[in-house]
């Protein structure tokens, strides 16, 4: 057990001030919600939601030869991301295996900023600085000089439109750029994790609680909720995004993962894993892998994280995010079960519950996908 004290945000009093359930979440005190889970979940789906994000992990890259070194750390083709652009992507192990996923944003010609979830971001660093030594680059650990404020959901654009003068109508999604807004400086990415339109707000630690203020009092007239780590995971969940430590984890390469499509192997040069994630494509293509699938309750009972999938009363997969789905008001997960039992709707499949063979639907991913 570790005794070192969990990391506060910026906005920490004010998530206290507003009632919060607290929890501790790789390493900082977060809020888990600040009422009910399900009504702040709703909120994103139907009007917007306020989520303190300051718990990720930023690093910056620099110098000359700062694409070039991104491409050869990560899986991506880095170099290829147009000045405003950002890229999903991962960093992967000699060996394949994935240390994190990660969203790249090119800042300028030379400059790049890496988002790494919390619970990998030290590691992430470490690697990127050792990698670094060989590369004309500066490696920062920039995770004390950021705040991370995400508005998510429909009325979020109106929300934020009320408050800068940035062009955020013409902004991509998986896109940045700077601005101001309610008077504080910051990069405004059209990005999050939500499956819902929405921003994510890198400001400096000092403006956090500014900027909070400001879009809350924004957000009044149109149902805008703060909300906790918990609906995240929700809306994530239903949005079939991976979560690092249960879709994704170092025992898995990307191709293992369902997401081979995010290592460019045609991209110049020699990358870490190249070798490997080579192998393990050619593996994948000759014997699929088991592959990551929806799965949806026909009862009541919740599957969780590692409960196994079963069909014909064998195992064949395994639960890596269970959790009731607002949207569906049903029960649903993700699973990685055997390429012979993916399809949907294939029949006999269900999840062990405590020793009780619940039956369950098999559903292409994601569960939910807003109209655009």
């Amino acid at each position: 057990m570790s005794s070192t004290a969990p990391r506060h945000t910026a906005l920490d009093a004010l998530h206290r001030s507003l009632g919060a359930t607290m929890t501790d979440f790789a390493g900082w005190d977060m809020p888990l919600r600040y009422g009910s889970e399900r009504d702040e979940h709703n909120a994103v789906r139907t009007r917007a939601g306020l989520f303190d994000l300051s718990h990720m992990g930023e690093i910056t890259v620099t110098g000359p030869e700062a694409a070039q070194f991104l491409n050869y750390a990560l899986v991506g083709d880095i170099a290829a991301v147009k000045v405003g652009r950002a890229r999903y992507t991962m960093i992967c192990a000699a060996d394949g295996g994935i240390l994190d996923d990660l969203i790249v944003y090119r800042l300028a010609e030379d400059e790049y900023m890496i988002v790494a979830n919390a619970s990998n971001a030290q590691n992430v660093v470490n690697e990127l600085s050792s990698l670094g030594e060989e590369f004309e680059v500066e490696v920062r650990d920039d995770r004390d000089h950021y705040a991370l404020i995400a508005v998510q959901g429909p009325e979020s654009p109106g929300i934020l439109k009320s408050l800068t003068d940035a062009g955020i109508d013409g902004l991509k999604y998986y896109a940045g750029l700077p601005g101001t807004v309610a008077g504080v400086p910051a990069l405004i990415a059209r990005t999050g994790y939500t499956g819902e339109d929405g921003f994510e707000l890198f400001v400096k630690p000092e403006h956090a609680v500014e900027l909070w203020q400001a879009l809350t009092k924004a957000g009044e007239g149109v149902g805008l909720v703060p909300c906790g780590l918990s609906c995240r995971d929700t809306l994530r969940l239903e949005a079939g995004m991976p979560l690092y430590g249960h879709e994704l984890s170092l025992s898995l390469t990307p191709f293992d993962a369902g997401l081979g499509r995010v290592v460019k192997f045609e991209k110049e040069g020699d990358f870490v894993g190249r070798e490997a994630l080579t192998e393990a494509a050619a593996r994948a293509q000759a014997n699929p892998p088991r592959v990551l699938v929806g799965l949806v309750a026909e009862g009541r009972r919740v599957p969780r994280a590692g409960y196994a999938v079963v069909a014909g009363g064998e195992v064949i997969g395994e639960v890596t995010s269970g959790a009731p789905s607002p949207t569906l008001g049903k029960p649903i997960a993700m699973a990685y079960v055997d390429a012979a039992h993916a399809a949907p709707g294939t029949p006999g499949v269900g999840v062990d519950i405590r020793g009780s063979h619940e039956p369950y639907e098999v559903v292409a991913l994601p569960f939910y996908k807003r109209q655009k």
